[in-house]
């Protein structure tokens, strides 16, 4: 019974492993629209895009310039995936076990999110300090990205106040640093709290 388990357990995981990589790619042919991709595009896309829909529901920044919910799409088939891997080799999974893959997948949703923010405005910064021509395209978008974050940023810690733009870039970094690293602190204590439950 314990390796027909493993067996079809390895499957169904081989399986997810197999549609994250489709839906990766998904991911990606969406940053080059208007390209032309034939008959497998459209097959990727009938395959990938029920799933991915079903997600766009429950957008993550609703008012973000960029659509954050296939990270929870693929954050979902990664936590079924380790969910099979337990229930495969360990022939059964605790409450416990669960809650702390839940905890994982969303500590890497919030991760990715902020790095991705901490990123668009360290290349804000670069842009700033080297007097690049922000008026190009790519320079227009990563500006279409960091100035939300940056207002919003700005009118929690400085609400009355005008503050040099400069100034307002490192300190969105900071906080956004900061922010990354008490989020991280308090999943790990969360973790070990639930990993000492004797459930």
């Amino acid at each position: 019974m314990g390796s027909l388990m493993f067996y079809i357990t390895s499957i169904l995981s081989g399986i997810i492993s197999v549609y994250i990589i489709l839906i990766f790619i998904r991911i990606l042919l969406t940053w080059f629209p208007g390209v032309d991709l034939g008959r497998p595009y459209v097959f990727l896309c009938g395959i990938c895009d029920p799933y991915l829909n079903w997600f766009h529901r429950f957008r993550i920044f609703k008012n973000s310039p960029v659509d954050f919910s296939p990270l929870l799409a693929l954050a979902v088939l990664s936590l079924v995936q380790r969910i099979l891997v337990n229930v495969g080799t360990l022939g059964g999974i605790s409450i416990a076990s669960v809650l702390i893959m839940l905890l994982g997948a969303v500590w890497s949703i919030i991760s990715w999110v902020l790095i991705f923010f901490i990123g668009v405005l360290v290349l804000r910064m670069i842009a700033y300090l080297g007097n690049f021509n922000i008026y190009s395209p790519f320079w227009r978008f990563v500006d279409f990205i960091a100035q939300p974050v940056m207002y919003r940023i700005s009118r929690i810690f400085f609400p009355n106040r005008i503050v040099n733009y400069l100034f307002r870039i490192i300190f969105s970094i900071a906080a956004l640093v900061f922010l990354a690293a008490a989020v991280w602190g308090l999943v790990r204590l969360a973790g070990m709290l639930l990993a000492a439950l004797p459930v």
